[in-house]
């Protein structure tokens, strides 16, 4: 049994693992981030929303040029039309976005005023990124929030981009979804159930047939001696 107890627990501890790991450095799944509409609408160009309300995701496949804007209206990250992917070291969010709640030092390089300066870090198409427009910027409960278990609405939130040159933005929603409907304790406790009870399932049958050999063999694991009379 220390045996399962100990697989019982390396298997909790590989479950939690993730969850603090998305509490502490991504989404928050008491919240969910929904895009309502983006503009210009082209195809081929799509965001995502990625872990919650932490990551947008764009993916860029017909060639296009997207650019989005940080929180200072400074061109902060684009997709040219080979596909690839660059950030502007310039603009203040490229540094601000490292942090869920914006907690570090923005170097002096940083100048929303000044002209980009861009530095190639992909050629997927594909770009993510974490942006504080679309999640609430605490730790602590929203006031919005008046019953945990109830889904309620948080903000509108709206990322400025350009497609093509043309102007547009990614327009979405937070909302609370209450703690009620993302834990994961039960998922956690019916695991180390299963996993315990696989351990004793194990140890039991393992006694089992080490009696039943005890049984058949003897105590001294010698055949037992042939009835007199009985046929070969």
């Amino acid at each position: 049994m220390r045996r399962a107890s100990f697989v019982a627990l390396l298997a909790a501890l590989a479950l939690l693992a993730p969850a603090t790991q998305a509490l502490a450095h991504g989404g928050n799944p008491n919240y969910r981030s929904v895009i309502d509409e983006v503009t210009p609408h082209v195809p081929g160009v799509s965001f995502q929303v990625l872990d919650y309300d932490s990551y947008m995701q764009l993916e860029d496949r017909d060639g296009h040029e997207v650019t989005i804007y940080g929180y200072e209206g400074e061109p902060y990250a684009r997709i040219l039309d080979d596909g690839t992917v660059q950030v502007n070291r310039r603009s203040p969010a490229t540094y601000l976005n490292d942090n869920r709640f914006a907690e570090v030092t923005v170097p002096p390089i940083a100048n929303a005023q000044a002209a980009p300066l861009w530095k190639t870090v992909d050629d997927s198409g594909t770009f993510v990124w974490h942006d504080h427009r679309m999640h609430y910027m605490s730790p602590a409960t929203p006031p919005q929030v008046k019953d945990t278990s109830k889904k309620t609405k948080i903000f509108d939130y709206e990322i400025p981009v350009r497609v093509d040159g043309a102007k547009g933005d990614i327009s979405g929603t937070l909302w609370w979804v209450g703690r009620a409907n993302t834990s994961k304790l039960p998922f956690i406790l019916a695991a180390i159930a299963i996993v315990l009870g696989g351990g004793a399932l194990v140890l039991f049958v393992r006694r089992r047939r080490r009696d039943e050999g005890d049984d058949d063999g003897g105590d001294d694991g010698l055949a037992s001696p042939k009835p007199v009379g009985e046929a070969w």
